[in-house]
């Protein structure tokens, strides 16, 4: 089964008309995109957008065979001229399945939003998943057998990385499903950052006009084991390590801040974290972070290392100096060993937020200094163990190591 890709935007395209964004802005040439349309084996057209029949010319495809023309957005849209020759445009209810005479068959798919999500089974036996824009699939059977994996699913990624996590969790997505982003809208710059980000989700993006076969197997980015989100206050470090972990069903969030009793302040943040996660995320608050990484699991977000830290340090009494000299550096050197020998070891998705530290003022007493110079010397030694390092400064993700 063969599949074009007439178009790979969100349904008003890329860049948005008379939008004055950054990333509209930079959306030009082959970065500019028109609204998702798939023409699968040159017979069935999903979605029907502006300029579908110039959009397949470009890619050396025409509409001339096109036997079943399919919708997937909660409305029709606005009115597109139908091109001569082209059957109506329709939509198949959630459940039905329809077979087509050049022996494909579609099932439709329902939603947790407005839209139609279509199954597509080509007469090879290969399967694919078209989601609409900002849907994810709903009323899916978990457990074994309940979806076989897809050879490809088309999703809004970058819109709805949940719907990734919901098909992970029913195996409907497999360790060689190809995975691409369509329906892609101004919220993610286009390039780089667009890549980085897909590809922490394990799917990939391709210019419109890119024609794909189904169940070839195709050279996409491994998800990191392991990456350290380096920044400093309020640089976005702990959003991206949150994004970064969106399209999977389970993650276990180990917060080392714990709770603060009396602090209306400190609540208010923890409560903004909480509220900012995915609900099927588990939160385990402690700062006993080897054992976690030494068990089997789900992928781990640490969150923040430099609170972590202190902790340490508090528990060997790092803050007196007479304490430091007599026992207490050599201790928490040991913690730290420990810490970094259980990111080493770690068989686990494993991702660490810390603070970015001596870039500023430098601090007035000797134990800011300290803690400053440990922390320095901590973010060292476990970006060594991480595949990916990255640096969060305002907002704008730096890639130190990695992809």
């Amino acid at each position: 089964m063969e599949v074009t890709l007439l178009g790979t935007g969100a349904p008003a395209g890329l860049p948005r008309p008379d939008c004055p964004c950054a990333t509209c802005a930079t959306a030009l040439g082959p970065a500019a995109r028109a609204a998702t349309a798939l023409l699968v084996d040159g017979t069935l057209l999903l979605d029907l957008t502006p300029g579908a029949a110039f959009a397949a010319a470009r890619a050396g495809r025409s509409l001339g065979g096109v036997r079943q023309v399919l919708l997937s957005h909660p409305h029709d849209g606005p009115p597109v001229e139908v091109p001569a020759g082209l059957p109506q445009p329709g939509r198949v209810p959630d459940g039905r399945e329809l077979a087509l005479l050049t022996g494909h068959r579609v099932r439709a798919v329902a939603m947790d939003a407005p839209g139609t999500g279509y199954a597509v089974t080509g007469p090879d036996g290969h399967r694919l998943l078209y989601l609409p824009p900002g849907a994810a699939p709903a009323g899916l059977e978990e457990g074994p057998g309940g979806t076989e994996p897809y050879d490809m699913v088309l999703a809004d990624v970058t819109g709805r990385p949940d719907a990734l996590a919901k098909l992970r969790a029913v195996g409907g997505i497999g360790p060689t499903t190809d995975v691409l982003a369509v329906h892609l809208d101004h919220d993610v710059p286009t390039g780089a950052e667009l890549t980085r980000r897909l590809a922490a989700a394990g799917a990939r993006a391709v210019p419109d006009g890119t024609t794909l076969a189904v169940g070839a197997y195709e050279d996409v980015p491994d998800v990191p084991r392991r990456t350290l989100v380096l920044g400093g206050a309020r640089s976005g470090k702990s959003v991206e390590a949150e994004r970064r972990l969106e399209s999977f069903p389970d993650v276990l969030y180990v917060a080392t801040g714990g709770t603060r009793g009396g602090d209306g302040e400190w609540a208010a943040r923890v409560a903004l974290h909480r509220e900012r996660r995915p609900g099927s995320w588990r939160t385990v608050e402690t700062c006993e972070v080897a054992p976690l990484l030494a068990e089997e699991g789900p992928p781990l977000l640490v969150d923040c290392l430099s609170l972590w830290l202190t902790d340490a340090m508090d528990s060997v009494g790092a803050w007196d100096d007479a304490v430091w000299a007599d026992g207490g550096e050599k201790a928490l050197r040991e913690r730290v060993g420990e810490l970094v020998a259980g990111v080493r070891a770690a068989r686990r998705v494993v991702v660490l937020v810390s603070n970015e530290v001596g870039s500023g003022i430098v601090p007035a007493t000797a134990s800011g200094r300290r803690y400053r110079d440990e922390l320095g010397r901590l973010n060292a030694a476990l970006a060594g163990e991480c595949e990916q390092v990255l640096l969060v400064v305002a907002g704008q993700v730096v890639v130190l190591r990695g992809w």
